[in-house]
């Protein structure tokens, strides 16, 4: 199966505009060092996202539904 590889800027607007997620290329690029964030293949020095990757961990960190602020959600069963 193909599918597109994205760099920094362009991993940050996938997440952006196909889950909400507002991340700066400099917090993908400290995740990369700390770990945490989305893993990722490298061309010579230059990280690049796979799409499936990027849909993983965009889901990895949203939580479950809720009704209210106070609605644990799945996390309480």
């Amino acid at each position: 199966m193909q599918y597109r590889r994205h760099r920094r800027a362009e991993a940050c607007a996938y997440l952006r505009d196909k889950w909400g997620i507002h991340r700066a290329p400099a917090t993908l690029a400290k995740l990369a060092c700390i770990g945490g964030g989305p893993r990722f293949e490298s061309a010579n020095r230059q990280p690049l996202y796979p799409e499936p990757e990027l849909d993983a961990w965009a889901k990895s960190i949203l939580s479950p539904l809720k009704s209210s602020t106070s609605d644990r959600g799945a996390e309480a069963a």
